[in-house]
């Protein structure tokens, strides 16, 4: 099994990245704040205005770390990487079924009854863990809906039916997550996911949390060989990475919605942590970057069981096995993808 690495997350503004022997070395001000050594990591990620040598691009490239720019507010921007990784015989059997309507249902099928289950068993976690809560029928009753939008699903359905699916599954998880959250309510406000740009303090921590997921996501599919801009549920787009979208439906309830919720409700984050601008969106300041990033990193540290590989796993491991099996199906290894399903 991989071994789990870290991310190097840089958000000190003017920092430099350079490369000294086999270490990153984070530069500022004439001196080094941190030395990393290559082998450690798995990912960097660059916030703002960040600086990088070209002497680490290589570095990077040659040991297969996912280099990433993101703006200040963490919108991506660019991302550096090496020679493809895998087989080209892979990417050409990827290409082949996103253009075959009935092989990207199927795994369209896959990713969405996924995310619908595990935003069930969000919901269900969170009337297990507060009984006392007076809104858990509200719940309960969301969690039925999906189940039923759950069973609704079918494998032979034509894929843009299965958007639909997906959608009204969406409507339903969003519209109680409000009850999801118990601390400071007033502060943390949610009406409906908004993005580009993110207009409260709740869609702000939700779109920073899903941009570093979705990092991680492409990072592994690259480094298992497979297209991140080809997917199967969404369809090709200049500059979207569609694969790492699909993968990041089945996962974001479970490594990153749980994680938001967790900040809020355990007072990890507060309204002080947020700036209105003028044009009314909303921005997370240097501080509670700082903490969701730590936040992060330290929840892909924790294990679990993978209920496909019947295996104890780093968290922050999913992305890799996911993209590691959905390879093994396209290679026609296994019948199906086993998409991540919570128990």
């Amino acid at each position: 099994m991989k071994r789990l690495l870290n991310t190097l997350y840089v958000t000190t503004q003017g920092a430099y990245l350079a490369r000294d022997g086999e270490t990153v070395a984070v530069r500022f001000e004439g001196g080094t704040l941190v030395q990393v050594p290559i082998h450690t990591l798995s990912g960097i990620v660059c916030f703002g205005h960040v600086g990088c040598s070209p002497a680490l691009m290589g570095l990077c490239g040659e040991r297969q770390v996912a280099l990433s720019f993101l703006t200040f507010h963490g919108k991506f921007l660019a991302r550096v990487t090496g020679p493809v990784s895998g087989n080209v015989l892979l990417r050409r059997e990827q290409y082949r079924q996103a253009d075959d309507p009935s092989a990207s249902a199927g795994l369209a099928w896959s990713v969405v009854g996924a995310k619908i289950a595990n935003s069930r068993v969000v919901l269900l976690r969170a009337v297990r863990d507060r009984p006392e809560n007076p809104v858990n029928h509200v719940l309960r009753e969301a969690a039925a809906q999906l189940m039923e939008i759950l069973q609704a699903l079918r494998a032979d359905m034509a894929l843009g039916t299965i958007r639909g699916h997906e959608g009204e599954a969406a409507r339903v998880y969003f519209n109680v997550f409000p009850h999801l959250i118990v601390a400071d309510k007033e502060a943390f406000r949610f009406a409906g996911r908004n993005r580009r740009p993110p207009l409260d303090n709740v869609n702000a921590l939700l779109s920073f949390v899903y941009t570093l997921l979705a990092h991680d996501i492409a990072a592994s599919l690259e480094a298992v060989g497979l297209d991140p801009a080809v997917g199967f549920l969404h369809r090709d787009r200049p500059g979207r990475p569609g694969l790492a979208l699909d993968m990041m439906e089945e996962l974001r309830p479970y490594l990153a919605d749980r994680l938001v919720l967790s900040l809020i409700n355990r007072q990890q984050v507060t309204s002080k942590d947020f700036v209105l601008t003028e044009s009314g969106a909303v921005h997370m300041d240097e501080k509670v970057r700082k903490a969701v990033l730590v936040a992060y990193q330290k929840r892909k540290e924790d294990e679990l069981q993978h209920p496909f590989l019947g295996e104890k796993i780093a968290v922050g491991l999913l992305p890799h096995v996911q993209a590691m099996l959905l390879a093994r199906h396209l290679r026609a290894d296994m019948d199906a993808y086993p998409a991540f399903v919570w128990r």
